[in-house]
């Protein structure tokens, strides 16, 4: 059935090239446990082997997660999950009009002091999941009708959700993945979910080494962000929607607009442009606001201690436009 909205979709969106028939769209998990069973089997014990002397970020903390030893992201064995639910806040593409089947892990491997979610990802306000568990939470979402399944903060628990998926499958499991990460993946986890996610969204967060290092304690993010949306980019190309103007494939870069241009706005734009594609769909954001230790030591945060402005915000657009970007995520459905 193909949906009638107050909105005309952008032509970005609804131009033939983009659109993948729903009836000839089969989710990339779905098509190698169909074809390839085998090397999904295989993908799961090559994800476990990351966790014994943990490569499965680029912190490469070296300790045995299988014995649940924890370092940096503070998760052993199993994945903590903080909340799963139907989320209406994401881009139309995702949330549709039942929702994005969203599942915030806790924990995180970047210290964003800057976090919306420091509960979350500071915190690690959660509960411990097993593999059949967190595939039965999958389930749940796709039975609410949720569009999609959407992994918040899964840089640390890749091995953990290949777990779960082939579980998922047998329960059911029909809809596209989601990746939605801070990209400070490692190369590791992103072979082993080749051909198992549908949606990678990364979010470019900074270009700058020393900011990276200040503000997220990662100062080989700019280099590693780069790498990892190559990858996302060579395994599913640009983001392709269904005659609904709902994503099913591909790559959607988000970036945070911050304050006083800390986040170095054009030379992220600069290089998805010019070194991923043209073509890349980006939802450019404004939502910034100081919260997590910026709040707690505001002096010490002073560039970014207060919300980005609408002219900061513009400027943004503005410079996507210079450097040749063009899909823009807007909000169009009602």
């Amino acid at each position: 059935m193909i949906r009638v909205f107050r909105n005309k979709p952008p032509d970005y969106v609804s131009d033939p090239k983009w659109v993948i028939p729903r009836k000839e769209f089969v989710p990339a998990y779905l098509l190698t446990y169909e074809t390839k069973r085998d090397l999904l089997k295989e993908k799961v014990e090559r994800s476990l082997e990351l966790l014994r002397e943990c490569e499965v970020c680029p912190r490469n903390c070296h300790v045995n997660r299988l014995e649940n030893k924890t370092a940096v992201c503070r998760t052993g064995r199993y994945a903590y999950v903080a909340s799963a639910f139907a989320h209406f806040g994401e881009e139309d593409c995702l949330r549709g009009w039942f929702g994005s089947g969203t599942i915030f892990f806790s924990f995180c491997n970047l210290k964003c002091v800057f976090c919306q979610n420091f509960d979350i990802s500071w915190e690690g306000n959660g509960t411990a999941l097993t593999p059949a568990e967190l595939a039965r939470v999958m389930i749940y979402l796709q039975e609410k009708g949720c569009h999609n399944i959407n992994f918040v903060t899964p840089e640390h628990v890749v091995p953990q959700i290949m777990e779960a998926i082939p579980l998922a499958i047998e329960l059911g499991l029909k809809i596209p993945i989601v990746y939605n990460t801070s990209a400070y993946d490692s190369l590791h986890s992103l072979e082993v979910m080749d051909g198992i996610v549908d949606i990678y969204m990364p979010d470019f967060k900074f270009w700058d080494r020393d900011l990276s290092f200040f503000y997220m304690a990662a100062r080989d993010y700019p280099e590693v962000a780069c790498k990892i949306i190559k990858e996302m980019h060579r395994q599913v190309g640009p983001l392709k929607f269904d005659e609904n103007g709902l994503a099913l494939r591909g790559l959607l870069v988000r970036h945070l607009v911050m304050p006083n241009r800390v986040a170095g706005t054009r030379e992220i734009f600069r290089f998805l442009a010019q070194e991923v594609s043209r073509d890349t769909y980006i939802n450019i954001m404004d939502q910034y606001r100081p919260e997590g230790r910026v709040l707690r030591f505001p002096k010490k945060y002073e560039r970014i201690a207060r919300p980005t402005s609408r002219a900061e915000y513009e400027e943004a657009i503005r410079i996507a436009r210079e450097e040749g970007l063009y899909r823009f995520d807007v909000r169009w459905m009602h």
